[in-house]
């Protein structure tokens, strides 16, 4: 999928690093499963066995953590039929949702679905972190988007942090 994924810092494993990862591969296991049309078990087996913290086509992948992985993956296939009706009012009109590119579809979603449920990540980290995952396939006013939406997203979930405005 991604061509230059995140690479290893030399020692920097930390919770955030890993989380990062978590967050880049959820966003992947999204894309392929609205694309291919594969099972949540089958993302889980493969993603697990072979992309998180493994090494594929010579790029070595950072380790995820595989129970946030899992929460954000598993949280927006149970919620999709929540999230996509506000993803689709926060875009600009006549752009709905379904003529959004699917890799951003997966982003919009992994991200409003951390935005609502992942109280224990601050909300502008949740939405810098889906701009550096977008960052990695789309061009930056495609990334400007992300950050428009899910700042919109994060205002109607976490009003303390990110004000009403």
């Amino acid at each position: 999928m991604a061509e230059n994924p995140r690479k290893p810092a030399r020692g920097l494993e930390k919770k955030a690093n890993r989380r990062g990862a978590a967050r880049l591969a959820a966003v992947q296991a999204l894309y392929q499963m609205d694309i291919g049309g594969s099972g949540l078990n089958d993302i889980f087996a493969e993603f697990e066995s072979h992309w998180l913290g493994g090494e594929v086509e010579g790029e070595k992948y950072l380790p995820a953590e595989a129970a946030f992985f899992r929460d954000i993956v598993s949280g927006v296939v149970r919620d999709q039929k929540k999230l996509d009706p506000l993803i689709d009012e926060a875009l600009s009109k006549g752009w709905p949702l379904k003529r959004i590119d699917a890799i951003l579809r997966a982003v919009l979603r992994a991200g409003a679905y951390e935005l609502e449920h992942r109280k224990d990540v601050p909300g502008r980290v949740v939405v810098s972190e889906y701009v550096d995952v977008a960052n990695a396939f789309v061009d930056r006013e495609e990334t400007g988007m992300v950050n428009a939406v899910l700042e919109q997203i994060g205002r109607q979930f976490r009003a303390d942090e990110f004000g009403r405005g």
